[in-house]
This record gives C-alpha cells, structure tokens and sequence, in this order.
C-alpha cells in the first residue's frame, strides 16, 4: 500500500488542500493493488474455484500452474497463491522489480523496460518452456499487467533484439500509441497475440489482466498473449507508414511482417478453453479517487478516461477547462477535484529526462501562470514516468513565479524535454516509489 506520504511535494506539503490531495492520490492507487483485484476476482469454496461466474474444480487438474507477465505480477501471484493452497504446482513470473524473496514456489524473473534486453528474451524462453509442458489435463493461470509486451519475448526467427530495441525506440520517440506499438509487437512475436494460447497444447487457461490500455482492449494489455487479435499483418505496416518508418527501423521488421503467419482471430476454436477476465483499470482507480475527494470535502467529477494525443496540447485542453471550471464552477462548483484518466505520448525533440505525465504537467505552466485557486497533479499509477523514478509533478498558479525566481524557464526545459529536471528544481515531482500496479495515467484538476 502506498501511503499518502510519499505522495507530498514540495508545493503539497504548504498548500492548505496538501494533505487531502494527497491522500486522495494515494486512494486510487490502493484501489488497483494486485492483490486486492486478485483476490476480488477470485472466491475459493472448498475445492472450488469461483471466477466471474464460472466454476473450476481444483482437483480436476493433472497440474496447475501460474504465468505471470508484467509489472504487477508479483503482487497478483501472490494473492492468487493464496486462493490455490494446497493445488499450485509452481510456474513464472517475470516483471520489473523482482522482490529479494518471494513465499510462493514460483521462478520469478526480471526483463527489460520500457525496451526489451536480453533479460526479456531469456524470460521469454522460460516462458516457452513452461508452454510446452503443459496438456489438456492441466490448468493454467496467466496473470497479465502492464509492460508485459518488454519485459518478456520471444521474437520471430529473424527478428533479432537489436531489431526489435530500434523499432520500440522509433515508435516511442515518435508518439505511436501503446496500442499501435502493441500491434506491431502482436505479430513479431511467438507469445503476443494469442500466441500464448497456440502454444499451451490444449491446458485450459484463466486470464486474469489490470489494464494498462485506454479502453482496455483485451488484445493491447502486454500485446493480448491469451486474447485474440482483431488486427492484420497490413495493419501493423501501416502502423510504420503512419509514423514515416521506413528507414528508420531495421529492414527485416517489414520483411518478417510480410512472411508471418497470421495472428490468431476472434471466433477460433483454439480460444474455447479459455477465460479472460477484466479485474482492474484506470476507472475503477479514477472511481476511488472521487470517493475520497468527496470524504475530503470536494465536489467530485469525472470528466473521461480516455485521453490520449500528444501531452502538450492535452496539458493546453486540461489547462483550460480546469481554468473555466475555476470561473464558472461548472461541471461542479469549488472546492472540486475533477479527474481524467488515459495515457498521452511525448514527440521527443530534445535530450532531456522525463515522461509524458511531468511534460504534460510542465506544459501547463504558463497555461496556469498567475492563476488563484488551481491545482492539477498528473500522475502515472505505476509510480514511473517514462525512464524517470517520478510519477508525475504538481503544478498550481504559483508554479511559474516559484520557477522565474530560481532561474528556471518552462519553455526552455519543454523545448529538450527535461520535465524532470524542472520540477526536480521545485521539488514539485512525485515519487511514490514503484507502486506495483499499472492502470495508464491519472490527472487531477483541483479548483477551490
């Protein structure tokens, strides 16, 4: 559990509305624990299994055991061990922060991210390994989280992990959307879409996935290893084409991608043995936040949970309608704490450090500049902004002047984007510290 602590900034720990602010951050986080949604998710009677609706007898398994991919992995194995006392077999986790011990008898691994390195491939064989020894007798639970689609793979013959570091690369630097990487990554590796499910020789399989992917389609969550995949070969190319990548990523990405076999699609038979199920996402962590703003005195509202486009021009909308909120006290009057939930992207231009949620945060500076009585915090749930060890930053209508009289122009630090620099400056970063989690990004406008 993240305590509301971690969450006070420099500004929040002065600011009269600090605290409350602060705890209704730290509310959204604990509501998409790992290990609460497990074990929300999953009722264990006897020797049975109850989850979303269907029933599993445990003792019906020759095996069972546990696959686990993405930053949220362990908290959820964890949770889920719990449930299979006496029935769990062993398996795999791999996931970004390994703990120094773990009480359940798994293996568990760490890979690469935001790029996948060799860590990534070497759990992606572990993972095929894991495949191959099951059969129809056996029972196996995947637990799917955010950064899955990095921390573990296992590319195509030809595809090698220098190929697939300069595609990510490119597609990140130019601001390609998660999900448009992920239908890239889908149909360049064995696993990823539905790839899993080909390759675990008839086992039955419960999916238990927190989404990480605006509008949570299931095929984007860590590029949908047990879903089917809706999208094509061609689309994937023109993924490479939107962006202008020809050149710009290896040659042999678009050679594997004319010769690959197809993805598996929705309706194959090969998906009737499986379950996925939805047990977390930015909504549900956005619908703890509005519960705890109102306990704080605030006039809760949500305003959408799909935000997505570049992180400027959203700080420019976000900015605006927090300002005319502020004005008009519509849709709710002050004190009110209105949230948005998605994910943006970041163009880079520049060589500085940062992630979309501090240049979001920076870029509405001088939107905000001089104005009384607002506050906006961005903040990623899975406590890591881009390659930084921030969440997000804070900025009110003091931000500006806090920054001219330290020497520190926005505009200047946008420009190469180094968002983390500026607001390390003003102590005004978030640092929860890894929360275990992975529900896209949150950002709440505080008027009052």
């Amino acid at each position: 559990m993240i305590p509301a602590e971690s969450l006070l900034t420099s500004t929040l720990r002065t600011h009269p509305r600090g605290l409350a602010v602060s705890r209704i951050l730290a509310a959204a986080l604990a509501a998409v624990e790992p290990g609460e949604a497990v074990r929300h998710s999953v009722r264990r009677e006897g020797e049975r299994l109850v989850v979303a609706g269907r029933d599993y007898d445990l003792s019906a398994y020759r095996r069972i055991a546990v696959l686990g991919m993405g930053k949220a992995g362990v908290g959820m194995a964890e949770a889920l061990a719990e449930r299979l006392e006496g029935h769990l077999s062993g398996g795999l986790v791999v996931t970004k922060h390994a703990p120094p011990a773990v009480s359940i008898p798994l293996t568990v691994l760490e890979g690469g991210h935001p790029l996948p390195d060799e860590h990534s491939l070497a759990a992606g064989q572990k993972i095929l390994a894991l495949l191959s020894s099951l059969g129809a007798e056996d029972l196996l639970w995947c637990l799917i989280s955010g950064g899955g689609s990095s921390l573990a793979s296992a590319p195509l013959p030809g595809v090698t992990l220098t190929d697939l570091r300069e595609m990510t690369t490119a597609l990140l630097s130019c601001g390609a959307r998660v999900d448009e990487i992920n239908t890239l990554r889908r149909h360049l590796d064995r696993i990823k879409g539905g790839g899993l499910i080909k390759l675990a020789n008839g086992a039955t399989v419960i999916s238990l996935i927190l989404s990480d992917v605006v509008g949570n389609p299931l095929e984007a969550i860590a590029s949908g290893p047990t879903a089917p995949d809706p999208t094509t070969r061609a689309e994937a190319q023109s993924v490479i084409q939107r962006y202008s990548l020809q050149g710009k990523i290896p040659a042999v990405i678009g050679e594997v991608l004319n010769g690959a076999p197809e993805t598996p699609k929705p309706g194959e038979a090969i998906f009737d043995r499986v379950q996925n199920v939805l047990i977390g996402s930015n909504l549900l962590a956005a619908q703890a936040a509005l519960m705890q703003a109102e306990q704080e005195g605030f006039h809760p509202y949500l305003w959408r949970t799909d935000l997505q486009g570049e992180a400027r021009q959203a700080a420019f909308e976000l900015a605006t309608y927090l300002r005319q909120a502020r004005q008009t006290g519509l849709p709710v009057p002050p004190p009110a704490c209105i949230v948005v939930g998605g994910e943006t992207t970041v163009t880079l231009r520049g060589k500085g450090l940062g992630g979309r949620n501090c240049e979001l945060a920076l870029a509405a500076v001088t939107e905000l500049a001089d104005y009384p009585g607002v506050l906006l915090a961005s903040l990623a749930t899975d406590g890591e902004d881009g390659p930084t060890d921030a969440a997000g930053a804070v900025v009110t209508g003091e931000t500006f002047r806090r920054a001219a009289e330290l020497g520190l122009n926005p505009m200047t630090f946008l420009d190469r984007n180094d968002s983390y620099g500026f607001f390390a400056g003003l102590g005004d970063l978030l640092k929860p510290g890894s929360t275990g989690t992975n529900v896209n990004d949150l950002i709440f406008l505080f008027s009052y």
